[in-house]
């Protein structure tokens, strides 16, 4: 992460508004409105979350797949479907992110309803309650390997 990069901490627990918007935490928001972002239609321990990246985060998967052992053809699966399940975003003066109606239903999430925010590092996710709890079900139960952290 470059020294710029935030870090996405803790979650929050906020609600839809009709129009498929969410406030965000102040600490997450971009530098400015005109700063791009963007989110990810992804999974998380195989459940379904949208996941929201600065446009650097986002532009390392790439150099991660070029500096990678995967054949050719392999890299090219892997960037078409980055391209095609990511989109830009930005957040208004307002701190609110407008999220495709489209890719909130289909991850669950409804207008006028509950939407989890949850810090994960170098980006965050937006999911449903019931997602948000089963993540944190299997993540207590991982092994830290001895380490001590978790």
């Amino acid at each position: 992460m470059s020294s710029t990069s935030k870090v996405h901490e803790s979650h929050f627990d906020y609600k839809m508004d009709p129009k498929f918007r969410v406030s965000v935490p102040v600490e997450w928001r971009p530098e400015t409105e005109e700063t791009p972002i963007r989110l990810q239609l992804s999974k998380e321990h195989d459940l379904p979350v949208i996941k929201v990246y600065g446009e650097a985060e986002f532009d390392l998967k790439f150099e991660q797949v070029e500096k990678s052992d995967l054949t050719p053809a392999k890299k090219q699966q892997i960037v078409g479907h980055l391209r095609m399940m990511s989109k830009k975003a930005s957040v208004s003066s307002q701190g609110k992110l407008t999220v495709p109606k489209d890719w909130s239903e289909r991850v669950g999430l409804k207008a006028d309803g509950p939407v989890i925010l949850a810090g994960r590092g170098p980006f965050y996710m937006l999911c449903t309650q019931e997602t948000f709890e089963r993540i944190t079900e299997i993540e207590l139960g991982m092994d830290d390997g001895d380490l001590g952290v978790l």
